[in-house]
């Protein structure tokens, strides 16, 4: 199994940016999806990016244009910079792995990290 650690949350104001990073043990990385999930008090995970191992990326439609997902493969390491951040995207956010291609839902997904709180404040 994968083993992930996510850093770079924080508090940040409306309009502002953040990077979080998320560093994967184990040798599936090059052959994985990598997705970023966030999950608000009371509300359930939600899915917000992935990177496919093709290369391919994609976006939930609340995201688009303003996150963007990339992978460093030397560093086993898959990144989200996190531009124009507004108070709704206040969570909690996670990185897991998938072997599938372009997955979206939480049961497609194998292993996790631990989280990183990401507050916007208004």
């Amino acid at each position: 199994q994968v083993q992930l650690v996510e850093s770079g949350g924080g508090l940040v104001q409306t309009g502002g940016s953040l990077r979080l990073s998320c560093a994967a043990s184990g040798r599936t990385f090059r052959s994985s999806t990598m997705g970023w999930f966030r999950q608000a008090p009371g509300a359930e995970r939600e899915f917000v990016s992935g990177a496919m191992w093709t290369g391919a990326t994609y976006y939930a439609d609340s995201v688009k244009g303003r996150f963007a997902v990339s992978r460093d493969n030397a560093k086993n390491t898959v990144y989200l910079q996190m531009n124009n951040l507004k108070p709704e995207d206040t969570a909690v956010y996670y990185c897991a792995r998938s072997p599938h291609l372009n997955p979206r839902a939480t049961t497609n997904f194998d292993s996790w990290g631990q989280g990183t709180q990401v507050t916007v404040s208004s």
